[in-house]
């Protein structure tokens, strides 16, 4: 026997697995199935989901609120039904000139335009004015993460769930049950940064929390993909959809997948749990910012040999804030460009302006400032500065789109304005 024909996993190792996960004494499982009861069957919970998250409940609810964010809304649709966005084509037009008839891109390598982090929806419209004023490209994906508590009380929940199905991107939501809520007892902010070795996420009963939170915002909201930092939510992830629940969740950078063994054992659980339909909830998949493009090629191959290639998208960040998460200069744009022409399915996700800009910032972006609460934000005169912050990721999005085009590799934007 050849040393690779040693590492298949027996039949018997296979059994035992599925035994302990249908044991319906096992603790780990009945609680699990206990929280998932209380929202309803499988089909009842997409059903409630599917309801809320429609855009004509979801803006008759900001209405009898009478949030002033519905005229903003109003807004972006007149735009939107009047074309006042660029077209993508003439976009690549615009891009490319002379070189556009000779440019052949590369169908089948398109990268995503992810921008992070939409923390407030008076941002975004700041960013489709922007758009409309100079032709420019709204993102194909939002990342988020502010207090959902916050956003249920200020609507903006509501706005900008509604805004995404307008302007047609995906997006994601953080969910309030993570380790910066004092559930990890030994973190107490910057100062005792070392208690992330311990884990950041969900550690005891907080993993349960989690599952409780997710369905909730899914069954009222319809809040369908949220954040994933920790291996047993991750899990829990899959067993929802296993069991026929519709969520879908990316992984975050925090959980710090940097090699591609890493990324094998977390495609492998993915594959383990996945539908017949061979679907999975795992959705987007970030990696740790240390990771170089070797690594991103050798990742990709047990995604496309599980099956995942056009499922799972590989978010790479390509800058970041300028303080308080990565040594700068922090600038993968070349790289991107380099990678993408050899991996689909990638995500260009822009946490921070680009570096030059930053550098000549009164305030430049911090990471830390996504968990100021807004009472905070508003008390310390910050909201100027964090729309300027916002509007600097834009830019850098805006550059990325145009370093790829001109490389002969396609753009995902907001696919109902342009």
């Amino acid at each position: 026997m050849s040393l690779i024909d040693k590492l298949k996993i027996t039949d018997e190792n296979l059994k035992n697995v599925n035994d302990f996960l249908l044991d319906p004494e096992n603790p780990l499982f009945k609680s699990f199935i206990e929280i998932v009861n209380k929202y309803g069957t499988p089909e009842e919970i997409n059903k409630k989901a599917k309801e809320a998250g429609k855009l004509e409940n979801l803006m008759n609810r900001l209405k009898e609120k009478n949030s002033p964010y519905v005229r903003d809304l109003e807004w972006l649709i007149e735009q939107k039904e009047k074309g006042a966005f660029i077209k993508l084509e003439d976009y690549y037009k615009k891009v490319l000139g002379d070189k556009y008839e000779s440019t052949k891109m590369k169908e089948g390598y398109a990268v995503t335009m992810e921008i992070s982090a939409l923390q407030f929806f008076p941002f975004l419209i700041e960013e489709a004015k922007q758009a409309i004023a100079n032709q420019e490209l709204m993102p194909g994906r939002f990342i988020r993460v502010r207090s959902m508590k916050e956003q249920v009380e200020d609507d903006q929940l509501l706005a900008v769930s509604i805004a995404m199905k307008i302007v047609g991107a995906s997006y994601v939501d953080t969910l309030d049950t993570k380790g910066t809520d004092g559930s990890n007892v030994h973190l107490g902010g910057p100062e005792t940064i070392t208690g992330y070795f311990g884990g950041i996420g969900q550690p005891n009963e907080y993993a349960l929390k989690w599952l409780d939170e997710f369905l909730h915002y899914y069954t009222e909201y319809g809040v369908q993909q949220v954040l994933n930092i920790n291996p047993g939510t991750v899990l829990i992830g899959y067993l929802l959809y296993k069991i026929g629940i519709d969520i879908e969740f990316k992984i975050s950078v925090y959980l710090g997948n940097d090699n591609p063994y890493g990324v094998l054992w977390t495609m492998m659980t993915a594959k383990l749990f996945a539908r017949e339909d061979g679907t999975t909830p795992l959705i987007g998949f970030n990696f740790s910012n240390s990771v170089n493009n070797e690594t991103i090629e050798l990742s990709a191959i047990p995604r496309k040999a599980f099956g995942f290639e056009d499922i799972v998208r590989i978010e790479h960040h390509i800058f970041e804030t300028y303080k308080s998460i990565v040594r700068q200069p922090y600038d993968r744009r070349a790289e991107l460009v380099d990678v993408a022409a050899k991996v689909k399915n990638i995500s260009a996700k822009h946490e921070g302006g680009d570096i030059e800009v930053e550098k000549s910032r009164e305030h430049p972006s911090d990471i830390l400032e996504y968990f100021l609460p807004k009472e905070e934000i508003m008390k310390q005169g910050l909201m100027d500065f964090l729309t300027i912050n916002y509007m600097d990721k834009h830019n850098s999005t805006t550059k990325t789109a145009e370093a790829l085009i001109k490389a002969g590799i396609p753009v995902i934007v907001a696919k109902n304005l342009h």
